[in-house]
Formats: structure tokens, sequence, C-alpha cells
């Protein structure tokens, strides 16, 4: 574990125990002017994350909308092309690796999208969906990729008979479900969730996040879930890691960062999580004063300091590292630095 980011000695991706294991990631997103679209500076997308995921766990990576959450998922599966750092999937560095090379990594490492409207090509049928990674890896007859996606809906809870039916004749709902189906067709070991049940009714997110707890236990999956909401990341997940700006503030199991939050941000975000329980003593509301700075000039030192109700000096200035406070609990925030 690196209990002081950026300083920890460099290690080989041979050396990780972990499934996936990202390291000082960074994300930069060129910022274009003039006549000659000269770079003139850099969105700070994702700056300076590190994190590791262990097989068969799931870690949440909660903030704010524009945080850098979902661009953290979309580099460690390399739909963007990450600026600096490393990503260790199943002890290989997949950083760099040309599209070849990524191909055959590409069937242990799926994606659920956000909208699932918008994810499922309106043109195809659910069949030709669904069969389409098995012809894109060259796997299977004719024959078995019928059978298997037959299987796939059926797990999913979808009737297989709907094969030939178009998205628009489903549901939000029945749509992330054929969505989750098209992430489990080669069989991955670790899928990427991006806020995969937002776009969905309340009475329809339980069903979903039960279906993917069902599934990862079958299958013995890994799952990244990257969601806005805290409530839902609690029903799912082992540990959370909490991004602002493109940093992470804090990363702990969930048990001890709802209990006793150490970051400011964090105290502030679980302070607006409604409690079901009338009878459980409410957290005192924090208010965030301010907006969230702009990515592409983020403040100097500690980037939350601008709305931090405890920010001290030597916050404008310092940038605090990641270290870590309690047994697997860990935060970047001067107010532990010792």
């Amino acid at each position: 574990m690196i209990t002081q980011a950026g300083k920890s000695k460099p290690q080989t991706a041979a050396e990780s125990k972990y499934l996936l294991e990202v390291r000082h990631l960074k994300k930069y997103f060129p910022v274009k002017a003039g006549i000659l679209q000269r770079t003139v500076g850099y969105v700070k997308a994702v700056d300076d994350v590190s994190f590791h995921i262990e097989q068969g766990e799931t870690l949440g990576l909660v903030g704010e909308s524009g945080c850098g959450k979902s661009t953290t998922g979309r580099t460690i599966i390399r739909l963007y092309e990450p600026t600096d750092g490393q990503i260790i999937f199943d002890g290989q560095d997949i950083s760099h690796l040309s599209e070849r090379q990524l191909r055959p990594i590409r069937r242990d490492m799926q994606m659920v999208y956000q909208d699932p409207f918008s994810s499922l090509n309106p043109r195809k049928t659910i069949g030709t969906i669904l069969e389409e990674p098995f012809s894109v890896h060259r796997l299977y007859s004719k024959k078995e990729r019928q059978e298997r996606v037959a299987a796939l809906l059926e797990k999913v809870g979808l009737n297989p008979n709907w094969r030939n039916r178009y998205p628009h004749e489903f549901s939000g709902g029945q749509r992330q479900r054929i969505g989750i189906a098209r992430a489990l067709t080669l069989q991955p070991k670790l899928i990427i969730a991006d806020e995969p049940v937002s776009a969905l009714d309340v009475s329809i997110q339980a069903q979903v996040l039960n279906l993917l707890k069902d599934l990862q236990d079958e299958f013995k999956l890994t799952y990244l879930f990257i969601s806005h909401d805290l409530g839902v990341v609690k029903h799912i997940c082992d540990r959370v890691g909490v991004m602002y700006l493109g940093k992470l503030m804090e990363i702990a199991d969930k048990n001890s960062l709802y209990r006793e939050p150490l970051h400011p941000y964090t105290q502030a975000l679980l302070s607006a999580v409604p409690r079901p329980n009338p009878n459980v003593k409410k957290r005192e509301r924090i208010i965030l004063e301010g907006d969230v700075p702009n990515p592409a000039h983020p403040p100097s030192g500690c980037v939350f300091h601008t709305r931090c109700p405890m920010a001290m000096e030597h916050c404008k200035t310092e940038v605090p590292q990641m270290r870590e406070v309690k047994p697997k609990h860990m935060v970047a925030c001067h107010l532990y630095q010792q």
C-alpha cells in the first residue's frame, strides 16, 4: 500500500498483488484557442490519482459532477489515453499498449455506461448487439453465440425470445439490463460501472443494484462503481474513494468512511445524505460556500482550500499527500499531516 503518495518506491507491474492498481494517474485535456487552435492550457480532469482494487471487491468512486470520476474510469479502460501514470491490470502495465495489444485484454475489462438510451445502437436488434463481442473476438459458432445470448438475457432477467426486438422497445431499466448483459458476454474480470443507475427510476435502481450484486457473487466479478449517490455506494461497495477536482481526497472501507469521515469534503458530502431512520442522530449539515473551481485553473496547494471551512494558511501553498491515518483509511489533508 502507498502510504505517502509521490514518495513511494517505484514498483514494476509484476509486483502488483491487486487485480487493478492505478499509480499516479493523470489525464489532462488540452484547451485550444485562436485561429490556429494552439494549446493555451490544460483541463486537469484527473490529477495524480492512486488506488487499487482487489479481486472480487467493489470500489466506489464518488464526488460532485465534474470531479473526474468518470474520466478516471474511462482512462483506466483506455477509452482515453492517459497523460501520465500507470494502469496495472492483472499484473500487466496497460498504460501505453497499442490497440492491437489491448484487444485480448479488453475481454477482461468491460464497461456499463450511464445512459441506457444512448449506449445501445438503435439500428440493431438486441441479439445482434449481444453477439457483436463474440464476432469481434472470433469466438464460438453461430449456434453457440445464439445460445449464449439467450442464456445472458435470462441471466439478467429478460425473456430470451426478445432477442429480435430493438432498443426502443424496452424500458430504461430493461435497457440497462441489456447493457449489463453486453458487459458480461466475454466473461470479464473487471467491470467499470459508470453511474449505472442514475438515469433510472428509484423503484428500478434497487433491482439493478441487486442484479449487479448477484452477478458479482455468481461470476466472481470485480467492480469499479462510479456514482454521485452516496446511498447507492454504501449499499453496493466494499471501499469508497472520494474525489474532488481531479484528486483523490480520501479512501477507506465503507464502514469506516461513513462512520467517521476524516476529510472536510467527505464530511460535507455525508452531512447532506438523508437518514431513513428518525431515531438515528443526524449529522450537522455542512454547507460549502462558493462554486467548484475551474479545473483548467485549479487552486494552488490543496484544491479544496477555497471552499474548506477548516482551511489553514499553508493549505493555500502546500499540496497534502495521501497518508494512512488509520488502518486502511487514507486521507489527503493537512489536518492529519505530521
